[in-house]
Parts: structure tokens; sequence; C-alpha cells
């Protein structure tokens, strides 16, 4: 008895375009890497895609004076504090959601998917508004308390379904057990949606540490300057000095690209599993 192997046939074409989409993505990281690498008196000499024949760190160093590490760390505690509380919030939110009965939780959650549908950019007046009357201006809460609140309604929705997914019966034998909601919520919820809060806090902390508008318009000093602003603000300072404005872009993407690098594959099945429902 003769098993026949199905022969596929090369999809050609696909081949082509992955690898021009690959070489449209790779030519410009390429050319910010070499350009920061290069000094500024052979950017307009050398060729732009051609490997720096002085090559040298000289941009780095000057981005480095010009308060990055201050900028750098204003970014950090918005992402930490912002991620942070979006978890803690969503996962809590998300729980109740799937645990609940009440026709009130029904509406909540109508209420989570309805704050999906509106844009950041329509309600920038009326919350830089709050933000004044609050005290607010001009400080890092400023940024991290609106980041949170966009943030959540995405990650209920993703958290919720993978909530649906765990069986019923092991909520019961937790309650058999005489665990209360916040032990069950601790020691069963949390640990079988860990692929789903990674997808959550690794989508989020690259929203916000690439936010800009809400830096923009919340913000004005260089005390609470983040790294997108100041990416902004190295553009005007260094007009002429295309390295260092490339070097300063370079250091911005490191820690958030180690993020993603990290949670890459719970990032790409979680968002999958999220909206494949």
């Amino acid at each position: 008895m003769s098993v026949r192997v199905a022969r596929t046939t090369p999809n050609l074409f696909g081949g082509l375009a992955g690898w021009i989409w690959l070489a449209i993505i790779i030519v410009p990281i390429y050319y910010i890497l070499v350009t920061s690498l290069r000094p500024q008196a052979d950017y307009y000499s050398e060729n732009p895609l051609s490997l720096p024949a002085n090559a040298t760190l000289d941009a780095y160093g000057q981005v480095l004076a010009n308060d990055f590490l201050r900028y750098f760390g204003n970014s950090v505690v918005v992402t930490l504090v912002s991620t942070l509380v979006i978890l803690a919030v969503s996962l809590t939110a998300s729980y109740v959601v799937v645990r609940s009965r009440r026709r009130s939780t029904a509406r909540l959650f109508q209420v989570f998917l309805l704050g999906i549908a509106i844009p950041i950019q329509a309600t920038i007046i009326p919350v830089y508004y709050l933000i004044v009357q609050l005290g607010l201006y001009d400080t890092l809460w400023a940024i991290i308390l609106p980041s949170i609140a966009f943030a959540i309604p995405l990650s209920v929705l993703i958290l919720t379904n993978f909530l649906r997914d765990v069986p019923a019966e092991l909520f019961e034998s937790m309650k058999m057990d005489g665990a209360g909601e916040w032990r069950t919520l601790w020691n069963l919820a949390l640990p079988l949606t860990r692929p789903a809060i990674m997808t959550v806090g690794v989508y989020n902390a690259l929203q916000v540490w690439n936010g800009f508008l809400f830096p923009l318009v919340l913000t004005q000093s260089a005390e609470t300057r983040v790294l997108p602003l100041s990416l902004w603000s190295f553009q005007g300072e260094f007009s002429v000095n295309v390295p260092a404005v490339l070097a300063a872009v370079v250091l911005s993407v490191l820690p958030i690209l180690a993020a993603y690098i990290v949670g890459r594959r719970q990032l790409v099945s979680g968002l999958t599993a999220g909206f494949g429902k």
C-alpha cells in the first residue's frame, strides 16, 4: 500500500513580496544605525548606506550630555507605573466580568467596550481641562492617569476572553476548598492568564513609551519631559547634526525593543486569541 505525498508549489510571489517587505523594514533601521556612528563632518561626504570610514560614538556622548538620562528616567517611571496599574485594574475588572452574573456587570463590560471606540484625539481638550483642575498639569501624573484610562478598555477585552476559556469547574473547586474571591484571583486566574498578562503588559508598555500627544499637551517643562518629546526637542537642538538626532532615536528605542523581544511570542499569541473570538 503506497502513500502519496502531496507536493506543494512554492509561492514565489509571496516569497518575493516577503523579501521586499523585509528590505523596506531593514534599510531604514540600517541607515539609522550607521548614521548614528558617522562623524558629523563625514555625513555629507560619504554614501549614506556605506559603513562609516571613521566610526565614532561622539553623537551618543553628545546626546547623553544633554539631559537624556533625565528624560529616560521619566519615561521609565511613566511606563512602569502605568503598566502595573493597567494590569492590576484590568485583571480585577475582567475577573468580575467573567465570574459575576449580575446585569450591572454586563453593562459595565459594555462600557469598557465603548471606551475602545473613543479616540484619544477627540478627548484631549476635556482631559487637559480635567488635569488642570486637579492641579496635575506639568507633572508625570498628567501623563500616567490618561494613559491608564485609555488603555484599560482594550486590556479588559483581551483578559476577559482569556478568563472565559478557564473551565468553570476550576473556580468551583477553589470555592469548595474555602477560597475567597481574592485568593481565587491570585492563585488561579493570575497563573492561568499569564500569557494574556504578558500580552497586555508588553502592548501597553509600547504604547505608553511611544506616547507623544499627552506629554506634548499636558507637560511643558524639561523636568517632566519624556523620551518621545525629547526627540522632538533634540531635532530642533541638533537640527544640523543628523548623527546626534539618530543616536537619540537609537537610545530611546533600545529598552522597549528589549521588552518586545522578551515577550514577542506571548504578545502575538495573546492578541490572536483576544481578537479571534
